[in-house]
């Protein structure tokens, strides 16, 4: 029997990293240059839509670069959103970074505007992956995936299906409020591969919500999706900003699971190793610790483990010296595993 997963809409609702709607990218032809840091506007073919983004290079030239695989979690943009602040780090330290924003949000095509699908999202990163692969500079078999909260579940599927993968990087995971159930006869897995593969994923039986505000001051006049007044301060600071396009509001298209379906039952299938930077008093609902600490025990691939402060938003604030914790972990890591 198949129902739509209760945990879903409550684990789509965490926070990051994407592009902007109105933003002019940079062409391919001008890299940008300011501040030494090289990237150029990219775009590639995912569900029937163009994403767009950067493709950061790094400082240090060499033939063929690693390349990390960067995505937004929750309706944030890539133009002063943070999201940019790690892929500067990480290009600074040797990698190419591919940075892009999620199908129907930022710079991306796609509609509805503003509607948030975890299936679809997953997907870009295999999207972005066959595209990354294609391009000169890149390394292609030197692939790190990454995300923050509802993304990092995203790179944490793409780890677990694609073998291009060698490295995933999970920061502050959400993977939910339930401990995973065995599941004995694999059957998530399949549904999960499917699903993923799928070239029409919306076509699959699904509900959507209405839009509604990501924060809100007024819980009672202006019901958001985020009421955590954490969530509220860190978005109208760096969505507020000027030039980022962030629109204080979103949509949930939700595809049918299987009953008992969590992506915690997927470990044995990861194909690379992890890093988990883990908010030890995440406050956020959907991003509960002791499910992650639960999941990362069960990881058979070499793992790694980052407590950090600051709840779910702390090392989201730069500069600031939980940025620049998380970011230095991140970059041994990748130098360990993808150099």
């Amino acid at each position: 029997m198949i129902r739509i997963s209760k945990n879903l809409l409550g684990i789509l609702i965490w926070t990051f990293l994407s592009c902007t709607h109105n933003q002019k990218p940079v062409e391919a032809s001008e890299p940008n240059t300011a501040d030494k840091i090289m990237y150029r506007n990219i775009e590639f073919k995912s569900q029937g839509a163009m994403l767009r983004g950067r493709l950061y290079l790094p400082e240090i030239k060499s033939d063929k670069s690693p390349v990390v695989i960067m995505a937004h979690g929750f309706t944030t943009t890539i133009n002063g959103m943070t999201a940019d602040k790690y892929a500067e780090k990480f290009s600074k330290a040797g990698f190419a970074v591919a940075l892009y924003d999620h199908r129907n949000l930022g710079i991306s095509d796609g509609e509805p505007r503003q509607e948030i699908n975890f299936w679809v999202q997953s997907r870009g990163y295999i999207d972005a992956i066959d595209f990354i692969s294609s391009q000169p500079e890149i390394n292609a078999n030197k692939i790190a995936v990454w995300g923050a909260s509802m993304s990092s579940r995203e790179a944490f599927l793409a780890g677990t299906m694609d073998e291009r993968v060698k490295a995933v990087i999970m920061m502050i995971p959400a993977l939910g409020e339930e401990i995973p159930i065995e599941d004995k006869d694999r059957s998530s897995y399949s549904f999960a591969k499917e699903t993923l593969l799928l070239d029409d994923i919306k076509s699959l039986p699904h509900t959507t919500t209405e839009q509604m505000p990501i924060v809100s001051i007024d819980q009672l006049g202006t019901p958001s999706v985020l009421t955590d007044l954490t969530a509220y301060n860190w978005f109208i600071e760096y969505g507020g900003r000027f030039g980022t396009n962030w629109k204080n509001i979103v949509s949930f298209s939700n595809i049918e699971v299987p009953d008992n379906f969590n992506l915690g039952q997927l470990t044995d299938k990861l194909k690379a190793p992890i890093l988990m930077v883990v908010a030890t008093d995440d406050e956020m609902n959907g991003a509960n610790p002791q499910v992650t600490k639960y999941v990362f025990d069960h990881i058979n691939q070499p793992k790694e483990w980052l407590d950090i402060d600051g709840g779910h938003f702390g090392l989201l604030y730069y500069p600031s010296e939980l940025f620049d914790k998380s970011s230095k972990a991140q970059i041994e890591f990748l130098l360990k595993y993808l150099k």
